[in-house]
């Protein structure tokens, strides 16, 4: 019952829900009692009454009766059904909402410890499991216990109780048993929803990366491991079945030991006058309308222990807590630009920056440059504040990024990854994506900023084209320049360029950056870039190696020092020449 006692929130919150269903469902277990009795009653007229004549006229008030107890539980039953199962998608559905929002409030080490097929199985079976305590599990507490112990008080009170006694008598071995199979059922479901969980991410990453598997000729090696998973799912599952198929053996070898005692004892009483066959036929009725509660008592348990393993998973989610703490300041009317002074960032794998140096001005384009591993994404982190620096801080506006609030803090930027991620749906809804209001002349000007129009016009269906799971449909210079097109429309202050043109030819990359400036030349543009052609026009350009700041200035200062920049410049100056001599 420790899930009934957690779920009081929301039973509290919706009690009219509750009432309304425990009401009726009460109401409908006095009406069904009256059924066994009626029953008696006209079988015992038709054993004491010889003429048909005499039979009929005293059958129609008992049929008319039973035909509207009928009409009535049925109508009833729909009632209860609406409000309680109502009430348990209700509750499926807020769990879901407090989940998605609490995956999208963490930080990018949550996303490390749990990955995407655990998080969804606590999306969709665990939540399942909870939705069916607060549905299936509040009927069968409630009609178990109301109907048991209403059916109880009628066959000891109208009948006999001795008889009653002697029908009860397996119910205890039954007790014992349902509780020891339910600790069981709650060890094994709980492996179960975890092995589930593996399965999604095995399934999820070999989706994701059919390509490469195809590439390296690896279907062979991904079958292998999705079947290893996929088995070690199933085992645990049939562990699950193997508990759950212990539940009707017992139900049923108690039931049919109640019926059997029921009819001995009953059929002697007979014998003795001291119950008429009618009688003995409604009480074995009765005992009929008690299979119910007794076998509601088991599956009560089962839902119980399933729910209560499957909501230990969501709180244990829940009861994370991000690193990133939220600050309150909700509006700027200030532009002092972006100002960094990192002393030192580390994360798991070591220092990861050190002694970072820069301040932004609004308007400027800044090229941030390296060898890989330089640390340039791990500052775009940063800025972004996915992670705070250990020394120093990062200003935005004169503000502390920590004092902004997260939301109003990564609504100043629009950022743009080497490797853009593209839903399935059309092209320009793909562009709208954080701008769903935008018109189409204001989609089509993105995307000509972006030079990815006339590819466009080239798609089958232009602008409507759906260009498929993650873009699939694109080449890889085509999904940047349509994420660039998606970025430039949200007219952001701020814009994060993370090797966004890395697939786009030089010539292209250099019109597309001329365009950002040319059209808004209000906003500050920083880029990561491998390629140093399109820095000439960039107010400053920062050198990092190995996580530290090397070198700062313009394009031209930097040629002037003969270090990393100057020697890189020169050797993609010629290697580019080379090519196009070629």
């Amino acid at each position: 019952m420790s899930l009934i006692r957690k779920l009081a929130w929301f039973f509290r919150a919706h009690w009219q829900r509750y009432l309304l269903t425990v009401s009726v469902l009460c109401l409908i277990a006095v009406i069904q009692t009256r059924v066994p009795a009626i029953i008696g009653n006209m079988i015992d007229i038709v054993i004491n009454t010889n003429e048909y004549s005499v039979i009929w006229p005293r059958f129609q008030p008992y049929l008319i009766t039973l035909l509207a107890i009928g009409f009535l539980v049925y109508v009833l039953r729909y009632i209860w059904r609406v409000a309680l199962y109502g009430a348990a998608y209700k509750l499926g559905y807020l769990l879901r909402q407090r989940l998605y929002q609490h995956y999208l409030s963490m930080d990018p080490s949550f996303f490390k410890k749990h990955r995407t097929g655990e998080l969804i199985a606590h999306v969709s079976n665990d939540i399942q499991a909870v939705e069916m305590t607060a549905g299936e599990g509040i009927l069968t507490l409630v009609d178990s216990l109301f109907m048991g112990c209403l059916v109880l008080g009628i066959m000891i009170t109208q009948y006999s109780v001795s008889l009653t006694l002697l029908a009860l008598l397996p119910l205890p071995a039954m007790a014992f048993m349902v509780t020891r199979i339910g600790r069981e059922i709650h060890h094994a479901f709980g492996k179960a929803q975890a092995a589930f969980g593996e399965v999604n991410n095995i399934a999820h990453e070999n989706m994701s990366g059919l390509r490469t598997l195809r590439l390296f000729a690896a279907e062979h090696y991904a079958e292998q491991q999705m079947q290893q998973k996929a088995e070690q799912a199933n085992q645990a599952n049939m562990q699950v079945a193997h508990a759950d198929a212990k539940f009707d053996p017992v139900i049923y070898l108690c039931i049919g030991s109640a019926y059997l005692l029921a009819i001995s004892g009953g059929s002697w009483l007979v014998l003795h006058n001291q119950l008429t066959i009618g009688q003995l036929t409604s009480f074995s009725l009765y005992l009929g309308q008690l299979i119910w509660p007794m076998f509601a008592i088991a599956w009560l348990f089962n839902i119980l222990e399933r729910g209560n393993a499957a909501y230990q998973r969501i709180e244990a989610i829940l009861s994370t807590q991000s690193r990133l703490i939220s600050g309150k300041m909700s509006s700027t009317e200030d532009s002092h630009g972006l100002s960094i002074n990192i002393k030192q960032f580390a994360h798991e794998n070591g220092i990861a920056l050190q002694n970072i140096c820069l301040h932004v001005h609004p308007g400027e384009f800044i090229g941030i440059v390296g060898s890989t591993g330089a640390g340039k994404s791990t500052l775009f982190n940063l800025i972004q504040r996915f992670a705070d620096p250990l020394q120093g801080s990062i200003t935005l506006n004169g503000l502390d990024l920590k004092n902004w609030e997260l939301a109003l803090l990564r609504q100043q930027y629009a950022y743009v990854p080497q490797e853009p991620y593209l839903f399935s749906l059309s092209v320009a809804e793909n562009i709208a994506l954080g701008t769903p209001d935008a018109s189409e002349a204001e989609i089509i000007a993105a995307a000509k900023l972006a030079e990815i129009h006339q590819d466009i016009l080239r798609l089958p269906q232009g602008y409507q084209t759906a260009v498929g799971e993650r873009g699939i449909t694109l080449s890889g210079g085509q999904k940047q320049r349509l994420a660039l097109a998606r970025a430039y429309l949200t007219q952001r202050p701020y814009m994060l360029l993370d090797d966004a043109l890395s697939a786009v030819d030089a010539k292209t990359s250099t019109k597309i950056l001329r365009n950002l400036q040319t059209t808004s030349p209000a906003t500050t543009i920083l880029m990561i870039t491998h390629r140093l052609q399109g820095l000439e026009r960039a107010s400053q350009i920062l050198v990092l190696e190995q996580g530290t700041q090397k070198e700062s200035g313009t394009h031209q200062s930097l040629l002037e020092t003969e270090n990393w920049y100057a020697q890189t410049w020169r050797y993609q100056q010629l290697e580019q020449a080379l090519t196009e001599n070629e």
